[in-house]
C-alpha cells in the first residue's frame, strides 16, 4: 500500500469513527483529491459543510472536483455561494481563487455587498479562522498558546474558542487516529501541519 493509501485510510477511518469531526471530512477529501478521486472527495468536502458551512475554503476545493467531475452547473452554485461566504469573512485566498475559477467558467462573479447594519455590540476581535462560528463573540485569548512565532500567529488572528476547539478536542483526535509520537521528528511534524491546515495558515511553514 502506498503512503498516499494508507494516509487516505486513516483519515477515511477517522471521519468514519467520529462523523462530526470536521477536520477528518476535510483532510480525507483532500488526499482524496491529491488521489484523483474527484466524486468521492466531493462527498467528504460536502460533508465538511454541513458540519461547517462557514469553512470558506471547502467552496473552493468542492467547486475544483465538481468542475473536474463536468458538473459545471453544480460547480457555478457551490462557488458562487462560496465567494459570499468568503468575501463576508474576509478571506480572502479563497474568494481570490473562486472568482479565477467562475471566471474561466465564464459565470459571473457576484460583487462585494455592502456593509450590513451592526446588529448589536461584540468583543472587537474578529477571527480568522476559516469555518469559524463564534461570530461578534469571539474572543482573543489572553496570551499566545505557545511560545513561537505560530502561537503569536494564533493569538493575534484566532480566537479562544477555536483554539479551545483544536487544543481539546481535535488535536487529541488527530494524535489518537493517526498514532502520532509527538517525540518524534515525524509525529511533532504531522502534528504541526493538521494544527496549520485547521486553523487555515495555509502559508505557514
Amino acid at each position: 500500500m502506498s503512503q498516499l493509501a494508507e494516509r487516505i485510510a486513516q483519515f477515511r477511518k477517522m471521519a468514519t469513527d467520529d462523523p462530526e469531526n470536521e477536520l477528518g471530512h476535510f483532510r480525507l477529501g483532500q488526499l482524496l483529491v491529491e488521489d484523483g478521486q474527484h466524486a468521492e472527495a466531493v462527498k467528504s468536502f460536502e460533508r465538511t459543510l454541513e458540519l461547517s458551512p462557514q469553512f470558506s475554503k471547502v467552496y473552493q476545493l468542492l467547486g475544483e472536483c465538481l468542475v473536474k467531475l463536468g458538473q459545471r452547473d453544480r460547480a457555478v452554485e457551490v462557488l458562487t455561494s462560496g465567494w459570499k461566504m468568503a468575501d463576508d469573512r474576509g478571506d480572502k485566498m479563497p474568494r481570490d481563487a473562486m472568482t479565477k475559477l467562475l471566471t474561466e467558467l465564464g459565470a459571473p462573479v457576484p460583487q462585494t455587498a455592502a456593509a450590513a447594519p451592526d446588529d448589536g455590540p461584540g468583543t472587537g476581535f474578529r477571527c480568522q479562522r476559516p469555518g469559524c462560528m463564534e461570530g461578534k463573540r469571539a474572543r482573543q485569548l489572553p496570551a499566545p498558546p505557545v511560545p513561537d512565532e505560530i502561537g503569536q500567529r494564533i493569538y493575534e488572528t484566532v480566537c479562544a474558542g477555536c483554539w479551545t476547539l483544536w487544543f481539546k478536542d481535535l488535536s487529541i483526535k488527530v494524535i489518537n487516529e493517526l498514532r502520532l509520537d509527538l517525540s518524534s521528528e515525524f509525529g511533532q511534524q504531522e502534528y504541526d501541519r493538521h494544527m496549520r491546515e485547521f486553523f487555515g495558515f495555509e502559508d505557514a511553514k
